[in-house]
């Protein structure tokens, strides 16, 4: 869970979800059968927007619906832009920005994901435009940047393991924090593409992006219908004043 100071009004308070017993008892029927088809995964090549990309199972995949950020990526990248790619599990977001700029970073908390996403980096011909290191969070970074990526754990249940927190992040502790320590890290006028959906708490979301000083518009959305249920994904860019004065 979040830590909180009672007395500090400001100050993040412990997470408690905002859907309905039965909507959170339905995601964890969702998140399970997520995490149990990751864990029954192979090494595997899986095509994401025309790349191919070696992922090991301890690795979390690319997903189709995550598609909608990497178009986003390709064309919200500028050349002269530096990128942080935050969870860069096999590191596609990394190696989409890298296509476009030459200064890209990119961590996770999976040491399994860095060594992933390098070798993938590798095969893709862009390893000297990508610093690849592991991060829990802002922890390891340094410095601002004009563009971060930011593809977090939809759900807020605890981990058991580190495959599972690349779709879990217990009381939504590391996207508070992103959100809380991210302004800081751009660079006036710079901008956070951020991949959500409803299989998580999406109003969570919501009231962490309006407390912020950024703005927000939604640049992409699309549907996913399985059987009875219907997912949102939505890619939000959120944006630092023009200038920090």
């Amino acid at each position: 869970m979040i830590d909180s100071d009672d007395s500090d009004p400001t100050a993040p308070k412990p997470y408690a979800p905002s859907l309905s017993p039965a909507e959170v008892e339905r995601l964890r029927v969702w998140h399970e059968r997520a995490y149990q088809a990751m864990r029954d995964r192979k090494t595997s090549n899986v095509t994401h927007l025309g790349r191919v990309f070696t992922v090991p199972p301890h690795v979390f995949p690319p997903a189709p619906m995550s598609e909608i950020l990497g178009l986003a990526v390709l064309a919200q990248v500028r050349p002269r832009d530096r990128v942080l790619d935050m969870g860069t599990g096999s590191g596609v977001n990394a190696i989409l920005a890298a296509s476009r700029s030459t200064e890209v970073v990119a961590v996770d908390i999976n040491p399994h994901a860095v060594v992933c996403a390098r070798q993938n980096a590798s095969a893709h011909g862009v390893s000297s435009r990508i610093t690849f290191f592991e991060s829990d969070v802002f922890e390891a970074v340094e410095g601002t940047f004009d563009l971060i990526l930011f593809d977090p754990p939809f759900r807020w249940f605890a981990p058991r393991d580190t495959l599972e927190a690349s779709i879990a992040d217990e009381g939504y502790r590391a996207l508070t924090r992103f959100m809380a320590e991210a302004p800081a890290r751009l660079r006036p006028g710079g901008r956070i593409l951020l991949f959500f959906g409803t299989s998580g708490d999406l109003d969570y979301l919501r009231g962490l992006i309006e407390r912020s000083t950024l703005t927000s518009e939604v640049v992409a959305e699309r549907q996913l219908t399985r059987g009875a249920e219907t997912v949102r994904y939505l890619v939000y860019r959120l944006k630092a004043p023009p200038s920090s004065a």
